[in-house]
Formats: C-alpha cells, structure tokens, sequence
C-alpha cells in the first residue's frame, strides 16, 4: 500500500520532465536548460495542487531517492582518467575559483542575511556545475525547496547571459580556443550551458571546455561529504543546546547516518568508466537516463515550492548569485592571464 502511494507523484514529475525536455529541444540554442523549465512548471503548478495530498508521497521520493539515483548514473560518465589528463591544466584555475565561490560567498551571503543553506547551494552552483551539484549538496544539508529553487534560478539567470555575451568577449580579447575553452569550462555554471557557450567561440574551444567542465563535476565528491560533516556538526552543536544526552547525540547523529553513501555509487561508476572499455552507446544511454531523471527531481522540487515562499527572500538570492559568477568570471580570467595562457 505504501509503494502504490508513491506512483501518482513519481508520475506527474516524470510527465512534467517530458513536456521540460521536448520544450527545451524546441530552443534554437540552449538558453534556459530542461531541469529549470521543469521546477518553473512544476512551482506553476503547485498553486493548484497545494491542497492535493495524493501527489506528495512519490514528490518526496523523487525529488530525494530518484535524485540521487539519478548522481550515481551520472558517474558513468566522467572517465577519471582523462578528465585527470585535462585537469593538470585547468586545477589552478579551479583552485582559485572554487575558494572564490565558497569564500567569498560565505560573507557576500552574510551581508545579505541569506540562510548559511541557500548561500552555499547558490556557490556551489556557480563554482562546481550548475544543478547537479545544487542538487547533490542539498540532500546532504537538508535544504528546503525554496533554497533549492533559489539557487537554480540565481545561476541560470547568469548563465543565459553568459551563452551570448562569453563569445564575444573571447572573440574582442582574441583568445585562443584552448584559451577560451578553459575560461568558459571554469567560469559558466551548467553543463550545457558550458557546452553551448564553448562550441559557439569554435569546434575546438567546444571540446576543450567540456573537458574541463567535466573535472569541475568531480569536485562535487570532496564538497558534498564536505558539507555532510559540516551539517552533522550542526545538528550535534543544536542538539547540545537543546539538552540531549550522549546516547542521544550517538543514535541521531552518528557519521555511519549521515554519510552521503550515493557519492559512494557515483565513485563506482566513475571508476567503471575509468577501468573498462564502456561502449559509447551505453555511457551516453546512461548520460541521457541520469540527466532525464534529474530533471523529474527538480519537477519534483517545483511541485513543492510556490512561488509566495519564494517571495520573502526578495531578490537578495539573485544579487548573491550575480556578483559570485561575476567574480568567478573575474578571477578565472585574471589566473589564466597570470598563467600566460592568454
């Protein structure tokens, strides 16, 4: 009884995903990808379902475990060995812009009174990869939707900007394509919009920042049990105050419960793509599913958030978000310049 309550809910996000994913194949260029047209429909909708409770089990479950089924798939993807290749590159710059992301997003979020949750899931979409890391790191800290919703729309927001406006700054400041592909796979937020933003500079630069943009996805592993430990801490110092006992603290707050254990899956499979020769055909099937179901989770995550709740933060979300990929864009150039690579 209890798994049939969850299908209605699984149902209308995997249906929101599919309107998402055909509406973005639409597009003559990527400018908007499917996982924010999904939450944008799924926070439309939820202004008529918000008094249905038949939808809110299999919500839940696909915005939590779908999600991070949906990481685990995506490691089949990323091939350590050649991304590491890449990376011997493109890891001072990342060095830089990361510490530039939750550095300086740390007192940007303080001086805007931003929650520590929202602030942190905004730079690790600006400084790791868009939603992917957004949504890995949110089932680790236990972030609201709104949060997450927040975070979303303040990078996708920067990287519609950046699509158009990276070109042709790389074309006035006449970059190299190797050049342009390492400032574009350091400095712009999503996956796709990395791809389209590198193959619009050239072919070559297109290639290159992909590669790159795939070693940043890497550095979600080190981050999300980063922020696992961080939150654990949290709720240890919480329950503390709150007068719980050592017995208490043991059973509700124990590393072995916190752990994130499907960044463990996602090493797997990274690690399976590294050590055997994958058939294309199987890593790109495995790509598509991973992203597909990433996008019913982020339709899920809209069905749960309105945008009233969203609301109260006001725009202060949207300035954090603008000035850290500012800044990214910033940095990431003036490293690569420092590095005599432009």
């Amino acid at each position: 009884m209890k798994t049939i309550k969850i299908f209605p809910g699984i149902l209308l996000s995997l249906a929101i995903a599919f309107v998402a994913t055909f509406l973005e194949s639409l597009l003559p260029i990527h400018v908007i990808g499917a996982a924010v047209i999904a939450m944008f429909i799924g926070m439309f909708l939820n202004y008529f379902l918000k008094n249905t409770t038949i939808f809110n089990s299999g919500i839940k479950f696909t915005s939590k475990r779908i999600l991070k089924f949906a990481i685990i798939l995506l490691g089949l993807s990323l091939n350590i060995t050649t991304i590491l290749n890449v990376g011997k590159m493109s890891l001072i710059v990342m060095i830089f812009t990361l510490l530039t992301c939750f550095g300086g997003g740390y007192f940007i979020g303080k001086a805007l009174g931003l929650n520590w949750k929202m602030s942190n899931l905004i730079s690790a979409g600006t400084g790791i990869c868009g939603g992917s890391a957004i949504a890995a790191i949110s089932g680790v800290i236990d972030a609201e939707d709104t949060d997450i919703a927040y975070a979303m729309s303040a990078t996708f927001l920067f990287d519609m900007a950046m699509i158009i406006l990276f070109p042709l700054m790389g074309q006035a400041i006449g970059m190299t394509d190797q050049a342009f592909g390492l400032w574009a796979g350091t400095a712009v937020n999503d996956t796709s919009s990395v791809v389209a933003t590198g193959y619009a500079f050239s072919e070559g630069a297109g290639d290159f920042a992909t590669m790159v943009k795939l070693t940043r996805t890497l550095t979600i592993i080190p981050t999300v049990v980063t922020f696992a430990f961080i939150n654990l801490r949290l709720k240890r110092k919480q329950a503390v105050k709150s007068g719980a006992n050592a017995a208490e603290l043991k059973a509700n707050f124990s590393i072995k419960k916190i752990f994130p254990w499907f960044i463990l899956g996602f090493l797997l499979m990274s690690a399976v793509a590294s050590v055997f020769a994958v058939p294309a055909e199987i890593v790109s099937t495995t790509k598509s599913i991973s992203k597909f179901l990433m996008v019913a989770a982020l339709a899920a995550i809209g069905l749960n958030t309105s945008f009233s709740s969203m609301k109260k933060e006001g725009i202060r979300p949207m300035i954090h978000g603008f000035i850290i990929s500012a800044l990214v864009v910033i940095v990431a150039f003036v490293v690569e310049f420092a590095m005599g690579l432009i």
